[in-house]
């Protein structure tokens, strides 16, 4: 598979700066490309390794510009969107099994698309209902009453337990669970008395969810993740949460009970989120911050508890200096205690 400079600048809505004829075979990261791929660039300070790489073309925004010469140059505003537009382009689309395979355990009383693609030990229990284009890998288990959407992927020994609905083109990747029991106890003298768990979850349309991810269900009502958030692997989301749409959760994150958390949000790794708090639009939690209160506005925050990014700065500053500043104290008190002993000698 092969296609012109020119053609790709097509796919991607892009202008071609030197030889749009030059033929290009694949892509690469710029220090490993060779002769007839396409590379990227979207951080200046990386200009230098254009001068260095052999790749035919390079992908680079118009503010890089005016440092190349001689290159044949894909113009894009967003060089990483080109980059992976191109690459999803290379990349061939795997052979997928074409029906229900033999050895996967369908219930009778299901409605299933004929368009599905169903391995091997997938089980799937009575009143589910599986839309068109549907992957279900080996080891999937699919609980009574799930719907899951049009053209969603689901990879192996991902659990989706009953009544959970996931919306179309979710992805989600091997070992997570959707659907688990929500974490609620009532105290029983001192025993811990399980609280039913009777809602669901319900995950909304273009959601990716990564490996051994668990979304726990809700209380009573729903747990939601709105439509086109990422969660990235190793996240824990409690019962009753509610993330808005195209939000970012990266790994090792935990999310607590009954917290909302808005649109557009980021947090970052093993960030933590206590329980019954808001968390409002457009706003980034740094990694391993905790949030403890109510955060409605647009920002980025940061440290233990979150607070504004600048201040967590300046206070991480000042406590690398606390050693310092603990040895002029103590210096300080025994100068005001010789001043004060002299003093009170030349009194008497």
């Amino acid at each position: 598979m092969e296609k012109s400079l020119n053609e790709l600048a097509k796919l991607v809505n892009g202008d071609v700066i030197g030889d749009g004829s030059v033929l290009i075979k694949g892509v690469a990261g710029i220090e490993d490309a060779v002769s007839g791929q396409i590379t990227f660039i979207s951080n200046p300070k990386y200009t230098r390794l254009i001068y260095k790489t052999e790749a035919s073309a390079v992908i680079a925004s118009p503010d890089i510009l005016q440092s190349l010469k001689d290159r044949n140059i894909l113009c894009a505003k967003n060089p990483y969107l080109a980059f992976a537009k191109i690459l999803e382009y290379f990349t061939p689309k795997p052979t997928l099994y074409q029906g229900i395979h033999p050895k996967a355990e369908v219930h009778p009383n299901t409605v299933i698309d004929a368009s599905v693609s169903i391995y091997s030990h997938v089980y799937i229990e009575e009143g589910a209902r599986i839309g068109s284009g549907v992957v279900l890998y080996p080891g999937v288990y699919i609980g009574r009453d799930v719907f899951v959407g049009d053209d969603t992927v689901i990879y192996s020994n991902v659990s989706v337990r009953e009544r959970c609905r996931i919306g179309s083109r979710v992805i989600i990747h091997c070992n997570s669970v959707i659907g688990s029991d929500g974490f609620g106890f009532a105290k029983e003298g001192v025993k811990l008395y399980k609280i039913p768990q009777t809602g669901v979850v319900r995950i909304e349309n273009d959601v990716e969810i990564g490996a051994c991810v668990t979304i726990d269900r809700a209380t009573l009502g729903e747990t939601v993740i709105k439509r086109g958030t990422k969660i990235d692997n190793l996240v824990q989301i409690a019962h009753n949460v509610v993330i808005g749409e195209d939000s970012v959760i990266v790994a090792q994150v935990g999310i607590s009970g009954s917290t909302r958390i808005g649109d557009r949000v980021t947090l970052a790794g093993q960030v933590g989120v206590a329980g019954h708090i808001e968390i409002g639009n457009d706003i980034t939690i740094g990694a391993k911050s905790g949030v403890t209160h109510d955060l409605p506005a647009k920002g980025i925050f940061s440290g233990m508890p979150a607070i504004p990014h600048r201040e967590w700065l300046k206070a991480v500053n000042i406590f690398a200096k606390l050693p310092e500043l603990r040895k002029k104290i103590l210096e300080l008190e025994n100068k005001i205690k010789e001043l004060e002993g002299k003093e009170t000698r030349e009194v008497l």
